[in-house]
């Protein structure tokens, strides 16, 4: 009877050993990123029309200046047009723009995005615009940093900010001047990706640690055979990758689905002043010591 529970507390203890090393393992995919995968930011200038007074009017200049070239690229001959006065009480000749905002155009171009594929867009104002609700974006190049155009824009606003004026008092909800086109842009244009062509792939831990990057080149050395991964330092990782792109897709499937036990994180204690909130990690080591506050002696 004592030898039966002898075996069921050595079974006992063998499967909490196991759960507790499964509950802090985590997946490689959840503790790095793939070196050269990640997205480009787009930024583009624009106009939007079809608003409802809210827009620069004549205030900005360039807004005037943007829609007079717009209609010249249209084939609309707008020389001559006079609408309003300058300082001087000369006729200017910029275009009244009560009903268009200059804006800025952002996007974030994902890794791998082909031509013909679609992105979100934000769009902002950067003139005297008072809301962009109820606008359209007209067609709009978004470009990377090199300068080249990557992305084309349009189409009708969301803008979930709203501005209602009455009785001498106003009233705004979120911001009316940012708006956003969901699935607004075209891809034109593939950013290139070392993720084909270099010899490894190079892994980067998200909170760089040595134990982490150890532990993760133990694994992938102890599944796929040693010299398969090196560590570069503390954050880097780099694994030997088969040639071919879709043997090389299926190895990186695998490897980034294998479970390890990250390096725990550094003592930490983090103090709240305004909730009196403290929070603790568990490798931190409290010894003996003296608080006084006031009168109070602890």
């Amino acid at each position: 009877m004592a030898v039966l529970e002898e075996k069921a507390m050595r079974w006992l203890l063998l499967t909490l050993a196991i759960i507790t090393n499964l509950a802090f393992a985590d997946r490689i995919k959840d503790l790095t990123n793939v070196a050269g995968v990640r997205s480009n930011q787009l930024i583009g200038y624009g106009l939007v029309v079809g608003l409802n007074g809210t827009g620069d009017g004549g205030d900005v200049p360039f807004t005037g200046q943007s829609l007079r070239s717009v209609l010249s690229r249209l084939g609309v001959n707008v020389d001559g047009v006079i609408s309003d006065f300058d300082v001087a009480g000369v006729q200017a000749t910029s275009i009244a723009a009560d009903n268009v905002a200059a804006v800025m155009v952002t996007a974030d171009l994902p890794p791998f995005a082909k031509p013909g594929q679609n992105i979100d867009v934000n769009v902002s104002t950067i003139g005297a615009a008072e809301s962009l609700r109820g606008g359209t974006l007209i067609l709009t190049r978004l470009r990377g940093v090199d300068g080249e155009v990557y992305a084309l824009a349009q189409g009708p606003l969301t803008s979930t900010g709203v501005e209602v004026n009455g009785a001498g008092d106003e009233i705004v909800i979120g911001v009316p001047t940012a708006g956003r086109i969901p699935n607004g842009a075209s891809v034109e244009r593939m950013v290139e990706s070392p993720f084909n062509r270099s010899e490894h792939i190079v892994l980067n831990v998200r909170t760089g640690d040595f134990t982490t990057a150890k532990e993760i080149v133990d694994k992938v050395n102890t599944v796929f055979g040693d010299e398969t991964a090196k560590a570069i330092d503390g954050v880097s990782i780099a694994i030997r990758a088969p040639a071919d792109p879709n043997s090389r897709v299926s190895f990186l499937s695998l490897i980034e689905n294998l479970d390890v036990n990250p390096g725990e994180p550094s003592a930490k204690v983090v103090i709240n002043s305004r909730t009196g909130t403290v929070v603790i990690s568990r490798n931190v080591r409290v010894t003996a010591a003296a608080v006084t506050h006031g009168p109070i002696t602890v």
